[in-house]
């Protein structure tokens, strides 16, 4: 997982413009909005990439590498930018309410939201309790 804060590229008494990416389509994007406490994902996809854009909010994400058994924690916030390698789980845990934008290179959009969506147990938060 990679994780980049983005900042201002412009301001003034309107308000501010902020370039999420540039020169880097995708195929897809959705807005997700989570109440304080809610738990998503636990999975992984083999083919698509999937990038997070934090609008509002904070989430704890839990991620695993395809080829490791190790879970990692990070806290990510407001105008950070998450990056997740081709089969790299995650989950994410709102510590408020927040909202994120996801965008999405691959088979996983639309009517096919499910296509490349692998789930698992233990949630990975539990994997990362028993770790530590």
């Amino acid at each position: 997982m990679k994780v980049e804060h983005k900042n201002i590229n412009f301001e003034d008494a309107r308000g501010t413009i902020t370039d999420i990416f540039t020169n880097e389509p995708r195929q897809h994007c959705t807005i997700i909005h989570s109440n304080k406490g809610s738990v998503r994902g636990n999975h992984y996809h083999k083919f698509t990439q999937q990038s997070d854009f934090m609008v509002s909010g904070r989430m704890q994400i839990f991620t695993r590498a395809a080829d490791s058994d190790k879970v990692i924690e990070t806290i990510v916030g407001p105008y950070d930018f998450i990056s997740y390698d081709l089969g790299e789980a995650h989950e994410f845990i709102a510590l408020e309410d927040l909202t994120f934008v996801t965008f999405h290179n691959g088979p996983r959009g639309g009517e096919d939201y499910e296509s490349d969506t692998y789930r698992f147990e233990p949630p990975l938060h539990e994997v990362y309790k028993q770790q530590k």
